[in-house]
């Protein structure tokens, strides 16, 4: 029984450890955990978010204000992409008799 107790207490230690990480979100400066809000990485640089609202905020901003020669091929590619992908759930969609 003495073991099944030391495992809780180290995963309870590596969990406080891990919540102890705060992040400030880039958008509106709120602060939240590791574990929560969203974090991604662009050009080599982390970005902070502590909701999708804020995310959606700056990456609509950033998207707005990029050059069009810069960004037109990939817009292409991603929308191409999520295009066949509809057309296949609609394949997928109908009824097979």
């Amino acid at each position: 029984m003495k073991a099944t107790f030391t495992v809780i207490f180290k995963n309870l230690n590596s969990a406080i450890k891990v919540m102890e990480e705060k992040y400030v979100c880039l958008t509106c400066g709120k602060t939240f955990y590791s574990g929560q809000g969203i974090i991604l990485t662009v050009a080599d640089r982390k970005l902070y978010f502590h909701s999708k609202a804020c995310a959606y905020k700056f990456l609509k901003e950033v998207i707005l204000n990029v050059d069009k020669d810069c960004i037109s091929s990939t817009v292409k590619d991603v929308y191409k992409k999520y295009e066949d992908l509809a057309k296949k759930r609609e394949e997928n969609a109908k009824k097979k008799i």
